[in-house]
């Protein structure tokens, strides 16, 4: 801009070349505008560079000192925002605002302004040294308080708020009129992506695993899942809840004028990360509120899928444990635990490891995460009927030597399930239950006879995740021998026990932990516990009896884990009982 103005200035002969150096030297030594430093040094007037102006661009000017702004407008634009883009409201109708600005070329800065305030966006040109003054005039230094204060989106959002222009209801009313095209146009607008787009990335950036996008009746709110915990991230104005919507919606190809019935799809991005290109999924959900509709969507990073056993957090003797069942030639292996807690990593990470030319593998899941070659996916549709069960039906005319069913919900899928396990498969599955012993139970209460569930299972993984103490911030955190001992700690184990804590860093977001790591309980079926389910024994009883061979409960998995330093006595008690 400083060049063009000087370019300008000489082609109308209004300032020599000499008196244009001049001003050059003086700005590199002295900072500030080049037109703010030719009326510095009187080669030329205020008003004949806002006159200049106007003429280049076509857009009228404004004599910034005799015009009085309103401070309900001076309100919409936060003072470092108007510092950044050296610009000033000068005053709202209807949905336009008109602002002065030294540059009306400057697209970003008018972009960003539309969508800070939800207003159309008028330019007037003013001078720099006008701009200057208004500035100081009605926004003091037009600097932030503290580079930790809130967002741009945030101050935007309050403003909104503060003076009445969230406008939720009437745009509820006139989204429920628009048509498809309409809404197909609000998703595409510029600052609607960019906000979108810059969600997606934030996300991948702080490593959650999803994105929340959440309305309510007077606030749009945006969180994140980082490590197992929600974090509120932003608010956006509430004028561009359905936009958003819509931009994901199309984004991931869903119906966007179907707003009463949840809807699933996906969304594969490519990006670059760190001079590599790379692509990550996003598993999209969309559920109708009372105020909208609510997306979330799973980030499904196939670079942090991991499939070394070895690091997911098993115990050395469960590990063994689980390794010797899942290479047997049949049974049944069973993972349980709830949504979330790392199951389809460790099923993935089994057949991973038994993936291999002369080894058939056939999975049944809802939805396919990943895509593993060499193994047989099929995504389960209950829509066109088929369900979990019959597609394990079909497994069993394919000739397969390893089946995975994503989860073992009903009588009919379980029979199938074990049925197969008895007649030379190996079934990988999932249930969701609080621990292992429980699991025979609740396998017993879905119809299956004791003498099945006895000959067929061959393990049961319980598992829980919790976060992994940040390794650049960690420090001991001592804690009195008798709360060790609360915990689960032996008296002499918690003498020699020292916690760590993490003190909050850069590197977690200051939370002390940075990633997860799994907390395991592996039962494996000895012919001591089977004779116990034939005889009808309680998952209390199982569990005694599992313990007296060596099993490892989910405490005691934890238990390990605060003694090597890996997580915090809160973590594991959050997610264990003892």
């Amino acid at each position: 801009m400083a060049v063009r103005i000087g370019e300008l200035l000489l082609k109308e002969k209004k300032i020599t070349p000499a008196q244009l150096q001049e001003a050059l030297n003086y700005q590199k030594a002295h900072g500030g505008k080049l037109g703010l430093n030719l009326v510095k040094l009187g080669y030329v007037r205020d008003e004949e560079i806002t006159t200049l102006l106007s003429k280049q661009y076509g857009v009228p000017s404004i004599n910034l000192a005799q015009f009085e702004v309103d401070p309900a407008v001076i309100k919409l634009i936060p003072g470092e925002t108007a510092q950044k883009y050296h610009i000033v409201p000068l005053a709202r109708a209807g949905t336009t605002l008109t602002i002065a600005m030294t540059d009306p070329t400057n697209v970003f800065a008018m972009d960003d302004i539309k969508f800070m305030t939800g207003y159309n966006v008028e330019p007037v040109v003013a001078s720099d040294g006008a701009v200057a003054q208004a500035i100081q005039r009605y926004y003091g230094s037009g600097k932030p308080a503290s580079s930790s204060g809130p967002s741009a989106l945030d101050l935007a959002n309050r403003s909104l708020e503060e003076h009445g222009i969230d406008g939720d209801v009437e745009v509820l009313d006139e989204m429920e009129e628009l048509d498809v095209a309409a809404l197909e146009k609000q998703g595409g607008e510029a600052p609607v992506i960019r906000l979108v787009n810059l969600v997606l990335m934030s996300a991948i950036q702080k490593g959650a695993s999803d994105i929340h996008i959440e309305p309510y009746e007077r606030e749009f709110r945006v969180r994140f899942r980082i490590d197992g915990i929600l974090y509120a991230m932003m608010t956006p104005p509430m004028k561009f809840r359905d936009a958003i919507v819509s931009r994901i919606k199309i984004m991931a190809k869903l119906d966007i004028a179907e707003k009463r019935l949840p809807q699933d799809g996906r969304i594969k991005i490519r990006f670059n990360d760190q001079g590599k290109s790379k692509e990550i999924d996003f598993r999209v959900s969309t559920l109708p509120t009372l105020f909208g509709e609510k997306i979330v969507m799973r980030l499904l990073d196939r670079d942090k899928l991991m499939l070394d056993m070895t690091k997911l957090g098993f115990e050395a003797e469960s590990l063994t444990k689980f390794e010797t069942q899942i290479a047997k030639p049949w049974g049944m292996v069973l993972v349980t635990g709830p949504t979330g807690s790392g199951k389809t990593n460790t099923l993935y990470s089994a057949i991973s490891r038994l993936n291999t030319p002369e080894t058939n593998i056939m999975t049944a899941e809802d939805p396919v995460e990943f895509n593993l070659q060499g193994v047989n996916q099929v995504l389960v549709r209950d829509n066109i009927g088929l369900n979990f069960a019959a597609a394990l039906r079909s497994f069993l005319r394919q000739d397969p030597n390893i089946i995975l069913v994503g989860e073992i919900r009903d009588f009919e899928t379980a029979e199938i399930a074990v049925k197969a396990a008895l007649t030379g498969h190996l079934v990988l599955s999932t249930l969701h239950t609080n621990d292992a012993p429980s699991t025979i139970s609740r396998l017993m209460n879905m119809g299956i006879e004791p003498f099945l569930v006895a000959s067929s299972v061959n393990l049961i993984c319980a598992q829980r995740l919790v976060r992994r103490i940040c390794a650049h911030c960690k420090e001991p955190g001592p804690l009195p021998a008798h709360a060790l001992v609360d915990v689960g700690f032996t008296p002499d184990v918690a003498e020699r026990v020292t916690p760590m804590k993490g003190a909050g860093c850069e590197k977690c977001n200051d939370t002390g932990y940075r990633g997860r790591v799994g907390l395991y309980e592996v039962m494996e079926l000895t012919d001591e516990i089977r004779e116990l389910i034939l005889m009808g024994a309680s998952a209390l009883e199982l569990r005694r009896k599992a313990v007296e061979e060596g099993m490892l409960t989910l405490r005691h998995s934890g238990l390990r884990k605060i003694a090597d330093g890996v997580t915090t006595i809160e973590e594991v008690v959050r997610e264990t009982v003892k």
